[in-house]
């Protein structure tokens, strides 16, 4: 775990990201992680098969199936897993419905999240256990916690002979941390808990595959796969394969899981037909050179920004394209102080940027993708001291 040296020198943009991407170049995008942006080259193929759908959408659909099949196989090739523990979902939020649907939960057991864990994720959890009667526990993550043992002995001090299910991000979002490392997911199942793995910031993000620890893994291919929105994908061990209930029963269910999982009848399918494109993109520029340039480039900008605002940057971890900085007492310590705080900088700067609450003063988080360039970290960086100021 490291802090951004703000020594660090800003890397050159990599060759041929000046016209890769469709984004108003008046507004300085900031906020990658949130929705992500699509490659042009991935909305052209998108648009392509939307114009395919239309003009035959009996024949489109009828081939849909075994289309999908082809694209799921490509993008678990990707992820380092086999295609028959992957399903394709639009997103996490779907993911994590239906891995708590098929998780068994009774009255009395424990399950574990973290307060730095999403909210609509942690919400769903939330609702689970209280259905079933059990108990959920809150895992208190301080900010300056300064490395991945601490993280991981903050977690295991609440384990108890009744937890049953740990709920972990594998990217904090609001916080830009790794919680659930291999490490730690083993150390869980080895105590007899089932792990789910919010990886919603790693496909594309981080190099390696799916980790086998986790029970149930899901994460977002349209934020750093460059994927059109929304796709998703749910991973799972192999014992529970054949378990897997779908939450809505489709012409599919028959095949089970994945596909029973997948088809939604006429759902928008393209996104999952097109998200191998992004793949085969984040291929040609090589993944470990986007991550590097990412990662050098974030460095930059949150040091940058710590040091002209004068935030404390929060502890990351090494690899990632997104740092978090600590904004000070009594600045977005709630969600309509937050947000206001992005909707000034929108307003004011034409930037676009995340704060989330936090007690005791809020949490910038700051991303690089390869469309950012240097100069943009300046008019956040003058842009938030005007307003803090």
């Amino acid at each position: 775990m490291t802090e951004a040296p703000r020594t660090v020198t800003p890397p050159e943009p990599l060759p041929g990201t000046e016209t890769l991407f469709s984004l108003d170049p008046a507004v300085v995008h900031l906020n990658h992680g949130s929705f992500g942006a699509v490659p042009v080259s991935v909305q052209r193929l998108q648009r392509r098969l939307h114009e395919e759908q239309e003009a035959d959408p009996d024949g489109f659909f009828a081939d849909l199936p075994a289309r999908v099949a082809t694209a799921r196989a490509r993008i678990a090739a990707a992820l380092g897993t086999e295609p028959e523990l992957l399903a394709l979902v639009p997103n996490v939020t779907d993911a994590i419905a239906v891995t708590l649907a098929n998780v068994p939960l009774f009255a009395g057991d424990h399950v574990l999240v973290t307060d730095h864990g999403y909210g609509t994720v942690n919400e769903a959890v939330r609702r689970r256990a209280e259905d079933a009667g059990a108990e959920l526990r809150t895992v208190a993550l301080p900010l300056d916690l300064p490395d991945g043992d601490a993280v991981r002995e903050a977690v295991l001090a609440q384990v108890t002979d009744r937890t049953v299910l740990a709920v972990l991000d594998g990217i904090t979002s609001p916080t830009a941390r790794r919680i659930a490392t291999p490490g730690l997911l083993r150390e869980l199942r080895g105590r007899g808990v089932t792990t789910v793995v919010d990886a919603a910031h790693e496909p594309g993000m981080l190099a390696g595959p799916v980790p086998a620890e986790a029970d149930f893994w899901f994460g977002n291919l349209h934020k750093w796969a460059f994927a059109p929105r929304a796709t998703g994908v749910l991973v799972v061990r192999p014992e529970w394969a054949g378990k897997i209930r779908p939450l809505i029963l489709s012409w599919e269910d028959h095949q089970g899981y994945p596909a029973s999982v997948e088809w939604r009848g006429t759902l928008d399918y393209t996104p999952y037909l097109a998200a191998p494109a992004g793949l085969d993109l984040l291929e040609v520029f090589g993944p470990g050179t986007v991550r590097a340039h990412n990662e050098r480039l974030v460095a930059y900008g949150a040091g940058l920004v710590a040091e002209r605002v004068g935030l404390a940057p929060l502890p990351s971890s090494a690899g990632l394209s997104m740092r978090a900085l600590r904004l000070p007492p009594g600045v977005a310590e709630t969600l309509p102080q937050a947000q206001e705080l992005m909707a000034a900088m929108w307003r004011r700067h034409a930037v676009r940027t995340v704060a989330r609450p936090w007690p005791g003063g809020g949490v910038l988080r700051v991303c690089a993708q390869l469309y950012n360039r240097a100069p943009e970290y300046e008019v956040l960086a003058a842009g938030l001291a005007g307003l803090l100021g």
